[in-house]
């Protein structure tokens, strides 16, 4: 395995000068992959309806073409699934991302090109790995395993043809042999549907495995590695994979996870890198160990576009190319891929941390935030006011959600709150002590929120529900929603998910 780790590394490091390239000319590569798709779908159904042989210019483009949400491309993708082809994509398309669902729908499919699948998915898969040993150059991350914490795939009944499942099951299905060769536990194991059997199997088949690197979703790496250590007798992940060396994390904000991971991997040696990948695509890589903001890859067959979010909902909405985009400032990601999704609302908010290289941070998403009293609250914020708070009280949390709280006359004079669930992996030794202390750091981190809680203006004190262990864990099981792809949703502007937990909460006990 030293043979590999070798030639993995020299092979890897290759593509350095490639992603150095689009640090220096951002622009020039962003347009290139803008003339591309518009060419490449030009005889599309798509690019036949919206006159793409006339699009000269990112503006052309922009007059043509809508923003899409997964509602409005939702007819084309049936079609699709259902054996069409060259609809949004000329490529046949044979694959789907299933990721969480709309509105009107309980499941997005998203469709997943070959060409996404290797100049995107792939592509990256390489580029994290290149980037670690820019950063490690001494790694001997492929000497070992790597263990990915995989969702579910199966055969879609619309055709025979089509198949769907989470996009980290669409990955698996299709991984390089040689990727396949380094990876654990078994494929058949780790696309398990059910999600608990899965998490015993992959237990016990990689328990005596050299696992040198895990991929995955926080939440659910945390339930693993707590059976392992229920199956070992052991409290230190380094104990039981004494080679483990490097965790890659996406999907959701590592903030509230961080000190968690301390405690469960006490490793001196141990590194993190975290990823910004979706169903849709591939977005960004940590490139630098010390800073928790992620390179923008410019080069995966992806154009960008950024919505301001003061826009977000007008008729007419406008976006930003690269070099009109503000630092600190939030925006809603718009993308077109190689798979076919044009204009396309991701749902997320990021915000850029440098320019040149253009570097960013996830923010939040469209949908989750709270400004039910003009607050507006989103999830950035809420995790950095929890992460001050669990350092400052030495407490750690696991999981946690908010919303807003409507007192009525006589408990709040009309005024309104937050409602806060949270769970612990170790509470605060004081709870009105964090309470008072997490307010604080919520109006440090959002002006709005400080000047509606200046005398209790507008809003009151939050409400905070210290929830027994195991509380999200059964919440998301009794939701059907066990998963690599599936995240408990932190902040929410309507009280759905707090009255469904407190609920749940009051009938168990």
């Amino acid at each position: 395995m030293k043979f590999v780790n070798s030639i993995m590394g020299w092979f890897l490091k290759l593509r350095i000068p490639q992603i150095e390239h689009f640090m220096k000319e951002p622009l020039e590569v962003q347009n290139d992959i803008f003339s591309k798709l518009i060419e490449s779908a030009s005889e599309t159904e798509w690019g036949i309806l919206h006159d793409y042989k006339k699009i000269k210019s990112i503006a052309d483009y922009k007059e043509r073409v809508p923003i899409s949400s997964y509602d409005d491309l939702k007819p084309y993708v049936d079609r699709i699934m259902k054996g069409d082809q060259n609809v949004l994509w000329p490529s046949e398309i044979t694959w789907f991302a299933k990721s969480s669902g709309t509105t009107a729908d309980r499941s997005k499919f998203i469709p997943v090109s070959s060409e996404a699948l290797e100049d995107c998915h792939f592509k990256a898969g390489r580029d994290v790995m290149a980037l670690y040993f820019q950063q490690y150059p001494d790694t001997k991350v492929f000497s070992g395993r790597g263990i990915i914490m995989g969702g579910s795939s199966q055969i879609n009944n619309l055709n025979k043809k089509a198949r769907y499942g989470d996009v980290s099951a669409v990955l698996m299905q299709n991984m390089p042999l040689l990727a396949q060769m380094i990876k654990t536990p078994k494929l058949k194991t780790a696309l398990l549907e059910d999600y608990e059997e899965k998490i015993e199997r992959i237990a016990r088949e990689t328990l005596h495995k050299n696992v040198t690197h895990i991929v995955g979703v926080p939440t659910w790496t945390v339930v693993l590695i707590k059976r392992l250590f229920e199956i070992t007798g052991k409290d230190n992940l380094a104990d039981i994979w004494p080679n483990l060396e490097l965790y890659i994390h996406g999907g959701v904000s590592f903030t509230p996870y961080r000190d968690l991971f301390r405690q469960l991997i006490r490793k001196d040696d141990m590194h993190y890198m975290e990823t910004y990948n979706a169903s849709e695509g591939f977005f960004g890589i940590q490139n630098e160990p010390d800073k928790s903001d992620m390179l923008l890859m410019l080069d995966y067959g992806i154009f960008y576009e950024f919505l301001p979010m003061e826009e977000l909902g007008k008729e007419h909405p406008r976006t930003l190319q690269l070099d009109e985009v503000e630092l600190g400032k939030n925006y809603a990601l718009v993308i077109s891929t190689n798979a076919g999704l044009w204009r396309y609302l991701i749902g997320d908010t990021i915000r850029f941390t440098s320019r040149y290289p253009f570097k960013i941070k996830i923010s939040g998403r469209t949908k989750q935030f709270i400004n039910a009293f003009g607050e507006e609250l989103i999830v950035d914020n809420a995790d950095a006011a929890l992460r001050e708070t669990c350092a400052a009280l030495q407490c750690v949390v696991r999981d946690y959600t908010a919303g807003p709280v409507y007192f009525d006359e006589d408990v709040g004079e009309g005024k309104g709150g937050h409602e806060w669930i949270i769970e612990f992996e170790k509470e605060p030794a004081g709870r009105e002590e964090f309470i008072e202390m997490l307010d604080q750091k919520l109006r440090e981190v959002n002006s709005d929120y400080d000047a509606k809680r200046q005398h209790d203006l507008a809003l009151l004190r939050p409400i905070v529900h210290f929830a027994p262990d195991g509380t999200f864990y059964n919440w998301m099981k009794k939701r059907g929603k066990l998963g690599g792809q599936h995240k408990v949703p932190r902040l929410a502007n309507d009280r759905q998910y707090l009255e469904d937990i407190l609920s749940m909460l009051d009938h168990s006990g």
